[in-house]
């Protein structure tokens, strides 16, 4: 009886990190592709990373939570080495991780109400984004916001907001245009419960 609960228990952890390694691996590529393809707006100011239509996994799967802020960091890691931002980078892995992390553990958290859950990633981004956003620009050699006329010199208040509103914006087209449809798909589908 013991080795029976023994080995569904590896099993059940085995499902789980194989899950949160799908879930990292298709964020990841995601965001780099849309890098691709819509020339840079996954990163920045004004973004629409498509990838984070994802988030609404985490209501349907707890290994979402580590899939999402592992494929996050994949991919941040990745952009820093393409995009040859060096150490500045690293702010963009750790803190654009940490609201990733943020958003989706919102998203567990209201998994029983859906709209609620999909504000987690917008407030976390919207928030936590523009805080670190100037710095890096700053650093890359940028004197203004990209696609605005905002002197990123000495105007910081002016540039959070605006990264506020920009972010926050971006990530709720995403998540609630792209997302919302994405949740309402998979949860028909039943594919998380037939994977439990």
């Amino acid at each position: 009886m013991e080795k029976a609960a023994v080995k569904g228990a590896s099993s059940a952890r085995t499902s789980y990190v194989a899950e949160a390694g799908m879930i990292a691996a298709v964020y990841a590529a995601c965001t780099l592709a849309a890098l691709v393809l819509l020339q840079g707006l996954a990163w920045g100011p004004v973004q629409f990373r498509i990838s984070e239509a994802l988030v609404v996994l985490a209501v349907l799967t707890p290994a979402a939570v580590p899939g999402l802020t592992i494929g996050c960091i994949v991919a941040n890691v990745a952009n820093m080495v393409i995009a040859g931002t060096g150490a500045l980078g690293l702010l963009d892995v750790v803190f654009g991780s940490l609201a990733t992390l943020v958003g989706a553990l919102w998203c567990r958290k209201f998994a029983s109400r859906p709209a609620i859950a999909l504000l987690g990633p917008v407030i976390a981004n919207a928030v936590i984004v523009p805080a670190y956003l100037p710095i890096l620009l700053q650093g890359l050699g940028f004197y203004t916001i990209p696609f605005t006329t905002i002197s990123l010199d000495g105007a910081y208040i002016p540039m959070y907001l605006f990264g506020l509103v920009a972010t926050g914006v971006g990530e709720a087209v995403v998540v609630y245009a792209l997302g919302m449809p994405l949740l309402k798909a998979l949860g028909k589908a039943n594919i998380f419960k037939n994977l439990s």
